[in-house]
């Protein structure tokens, strides 16, 4: 199977906007109340960790999601 897209819950994030003249990562928080359905291209995931999905954004940026669903179920998506 060569899934393009698949279907995710996310929630709060944290978009990465590179890093500072000290190399420490320059993050934006982002919370939301709850999680919503979302459609993500499978070639935007960059990584997988038990707490965050990484994906790839615009400009070069990156965003770490929290999501809903459990890493195992993820992880039986992707692999």
């Amino acid at each position: 199977m060569n899934l393009k897209f698949i279907e995710l819950t996310l929630g709060s994030h944290m978009i990465s906007h590179g890093y500072d003249a000290d190399n420490k990562e320059v993050l934006e928080n982002v919370t939301v109340d709850g999680f919503s359905k979302k459609i993500v291209a499978v070639s935007r995931i960059k990584s997988v960790s038990e707490t965050y999905i990484l994906t790839d954004y615009l400009d070069g940026r990156w965003i770490y999601w929290e999501y809903q669903e459990s890493f195992e179920d993820l992880k039986k998506i992707l692999v």
